[in-house]
Formats: structure tokens, C-alpha cells, sequence
């Protein structure tokens, strides 16, 4: 189960989803970054986002999920939105959800990182390099790393120097968004940038390989041994 609370970034009311881990103590936790709606616009009815969150506060962890497209009417067309959409607001509201969830009484701040699955993912890379509170980043299959959003703010890539924290990384060789030319130079920058990273690479597997609601795109086995292969990695910074 999870509950709603809505705070407001630069005038615009902004959904925060919580998923509570069982248990009272202070737990980790991780504002997860949800990939760009297609076929529906708001998280309550992103069926892979609620059930990634689901999961990971069922290893213990206090989940918050921004709906970052709350600049938009909720009825807009995805390309509105995929146009549309700025780093600037986006990194606003990363640190809104941050805010939020570090302020839980059962929450850790000292111990909360950022993951991110497709466009997620381009969101979580983005976190980091704004936050140097964060203590952890996952990035699952995020595209456009490279590419400018918005204006007066550079390619998200070239902000690897402003990460603080560890870096995992997760990528199928199949994909073209990432293509694996960009997932090499993703590594290039972190290594530029003295920041500690893994890359996770899945041969035979494409883009959106957790998605278990694609059957065209889900791979089981890699997206199994990549939840076991975070859930390490998070285990062990958080």
C-alpha cells in the first residue's frame, strides 16, 4: 500500500506516491524516477513504477515517487511532454521529493540514493548530479543522457563531475536508446570525473528489459539478475 502527499514546486501542485518498508527503525531511502507515461498520465495507474516501488521498500526501503510531469495537464499527449520537458523543473522537484522523504521520521537522510528506469533513468543521472546529499545511483536503460533539455542547461552528461556518489549502471547491448556507443561513453565521463561506477551489460536484451508488463521487451533473466545486482549495490551504500 502506499499513500499521497502533494507538495508544491514553483506554484505547481506535484503528487509525491510513498511506499512504506514494514517495520519501525530508520530505514534507507530512494526517490525513484518514474519513466515517461505512454497510455496513461499519472503514477497511480503506472502499473511497473507502483510495483518497482512495491518491491524495494519489501527489501526495507522508504520509497518516494515525484510525478515529474505535473507541469502538464494530466490529458496532454506524451510528445507535449517529451518536448516539453526541462532539467531545470525536473531537478526542482527531484529535491522536493528528496526534501520529503528525508524529513520521515523512520527515514535516514544520511542514506538515500536515486533510481531511475528509462527516462528514469536520464532523471536519476540528472538527481545526481544536482544532490550531493545523495548516497547511491542506479541507472536502468536511461537514454538521452547526452541530449540538452531545456533551455540554458547543458547536456546532462556533462554535469558527471557534480556526482558525489556511487554509480550502477544497467543496460541491454540490444538497445539504441542507449546504444551501447552511449553507455561507453556514460563510463567515459564517470571515469573522466573520479566517480565510482559499475555498468551491468545484458547481451540479447533491448530497451525497457524489467518492463513485465511489455512481454515484446521484458527479459526475466536479466531483469532478474539486475534487481539482484541493485538490490546488492544499494545494500551495501545505503
Amino acid at each position: 500500500m502506499h499513500r499521497i502527499h502533494t507538495v508544491t514546486v514553483k506554484g505547481s501542485p506535484m503528487e509525491i506516491f510513498m511506499f512504506e518498508p514494514e517495520g519501525e527503525g530508520s530505514h534507507p531511502g530512494i526517490v525513484l524516477a518514474q519513466h515517461i507515461p505512454s497510455g496513461h498520465s499519472g503514477v497511480e495507474k503506472d502499473v511497473f513504477t507502483l510495483k518497482t516501488a512495491q518491491r524495494f521498500a519489501e527489501n526495507g526501503y522508504a520509497v518516494a515517487v515525484p510525478f515529474i510531469f505535473h507541469w502538464w495537464p494530466k490529458t496532454d499527449d506524451i510528445q507535449v511532454k517529451r518536448e516539453g520537458f526541462r532539467d531545470d523543473w525536473t531537478t526542482l522537484d527531484l529535491q522536493a521529493a528528496f526534501d520529503y522523504l528525508a524529513s520521515g521520521e523512520n527515514v535516514d537522510a544520511d542514506r538515500i540514493g536515486i533510481v531511475g528506469h528509462c527516462w528514469g533513468g536520464r532523471v536519476s543521472w540528472l538527481g545526481a548530479c544536482h544532490n550531493p546529499k545523495l548516497a547511491a545511483c542506479a541507472i536502468f536503460y536511461g537514454g538521452r543522457i547526452k541530449v540538452q533539455m531545456g533551455p540554458n542547461t547543458p547536456p546532462a552528461i556533462e554535469l558527471a563531475g557534480n556526482i558525489k556518489c556511487p554509480v550502477a549502471g544497467f543496460f541491454g547491448n540490444e538497445d539504441q536508446n542507449p546504444s551501447p556507443e552511449d553507455v561507453n561513453d556514460y563510463e567515459a565521463a564517470l571515469t573522466a570525473a573520479g566517480v565510482p561506477h559499475v555498468f551491468n551489460r545484458y547481451d540479447d536484451t533491448g530497451h525497457a528489459f524489467q518492463s513485465f508488463d511489455s512481454p515484446e521487451k521484458f527479459r526475466p533473466v536479466s531483469s532478474e539478475d539486475a534487481w539482484m545486482k541493485v538490490l546488492a549495490f544499494l545494500k551495501e551504500k545505503l
